[in-house]
């Protein structure tokens, strides 16, 4: 019999945490924590953001929730920014990232059946992550997340990450193929970034034999890279693109985006949502779009992710326990030799909120890009710190 009234699905810390301020979470003792966190890439604004705040106290005085099947003015505003930010055509609002992908395998199904291709498939990565709907858990390319969910949705062939030779070995041996789904930045993966021209590689390709682009920006959009979206580092448009997280700041939304003859393959009745594109949800994601333009947020977490990187790089040089520091904008992970997965739990002793990815060896860092830079400085010296004093570099500094 179950002891517990939460279902046993998250190892939790410690610790609850009762309000929040910019970078800053207190705990119900008084403790504060540097989140270097941000909820996994969604409190990009960081905590209790005055717009944020004043968006969802004046939507929810007005108006939470109506049906899809009436207009919804705070939906077609949201879709109308997204839409100019992308350079998409239309959007289709859901919950969650997990949603949001789901809504995009299901296009790229319908765009194949168009086709006259009855067992359309999808081209995803290894190491990758969609979600936990078993659509996006089965295109997950985690054999550890998905096990003891079998039987796993069918129609898609994984390829290496980075491997623009395995998706083209794919064109030449698979008619069924329809589309290619991936992360710009692998995040849950551990912080891996592909070739500068990876994603160039991918459109050509999707170009030339048909397919759709699909990319999952739920981690990476936002201004998370340094761009509002991360493929607009590369100069291209996707067929279809997700994002989620940041997105809300930490209210639930989903947003799957779409151009061309993507855009044209859902119909009234194909696909569908309960909740998703209420005007809370919409109302609150709008202040967080204005925002991150009006403050310049995505050059900030350019160079926000610059300074964090170079600090860390300075602070490790060549140690032999560290295998490489990488970033793009504020996504940063630092890949150790050993697996450090109790550094999570000596981070929060210390008070700084991290995670560990990667299959242990990646310590995660997803700041909100409204730090400051002493609050980054503090980040890069306690963290280098902890990884020394765990790596065995240094003694009791850390107890």
């Amino acid at each position: 019999m179950a002891t517990q009234p939460l279902m046993n699905v998250f190892n939790r810390l410690s610790v609850a945490f009762e309000h929040g301020e910019g970078a800053w979470l207190y705990d119900t003792d008084g403790n504060k924590y540097l989140d270097a966190l941000c909820g996994i890439a969604v409190t990009g604004l960081g905590h209790a953001h005055p717009a944020v705040t004043r968006a969802i106290s004046e939507q929810a005085a007005k108006l939470v929730h109506c049906s899809n099947i009436y207009t919804i003015k705070q939906q077609e505003a949201l879709a109308a920014a997204l839409t100019r930010i992308s350079g998409m055509e239309n959007a289709f609002f859901a919950n969650s990232g997990a949603e949001a992908n789901e809504a995009a395998i299901k296009l790229a199904r319908r765009y194949g059946h168009n086709r006259n291709i009855d067992t359309p498939t999808i081209i995803v990565m290894q190491q990758s992550f969609h979600g936990r709907t078993m659509a996006t858990l089965s295109a997950t390319g985690n054999r550890a997340t998905q096990q003891g969910f079998e039987p796993l949705v069918s129609g898609f062939i994984q390829v290496p990450y980075n491997d623009v030779d395995a998706v083209r070995q794919v064109a030449r041996d698979n008619s069924n193929v329809v589309a290619i789904l991936v992360e710009p930045v692998q995040g849950e993966g551990g912080i891996h970034i592909p070739a500068p021209d990876y994603l160039n590689h991918l459109r050509q390709i999707c170009d030339e034999q048909e397919w759709l682009l699909m990319l999952d920006e739920v981690q990476t959009g936002n201004g998370r890279t340094g761009r509002y979206f991360a493929y607009q580092h590369n100069d291209i448009l996707p067929d279809v693109v997700t994002t989620a997280k940041g997105l809300g700041n930490g209210f639930p939304i989903g947003a799957c985006l779409a151009r061309g003859i993507a855009a044209e393959t859902f119909t009234p009745g194909s696909h569908g949502t309960t909740y998703g594109g209420n005007p809370l949800a919409c109302a609150t994601a709008l202040a967080v779009v204005n925002t991150i333009e009006q403050d310049n947020l995505c050059q900030r977490a350019a160079a926000l992710g610059e300074r964090i990187a170079h600090g860390f790089r300075e602070q490790f040089g060549d140690a032999p326990y560290v295998q490489e520091v990488r970033n793009k904008g504020l996504m940063i992970g630092i890949e150790l030799t050993e697996a450090g997965s109790e550094l999570v739990v000596l981070a929060k002793i210390k008070g700084i909120l991290l995670n560990v990815t990667g299959g242990g060896r990646v310590v995660r860092l997803l700041p909100p890009l409204i730090m400051t830079d002493h609050d980054a400085d503090l980040m890069v010296n306690t963290v280098a710190q902890l990884i020394r004093v765990y790596a065995g570099e240094e003694r009791d500094s850390a107890n």
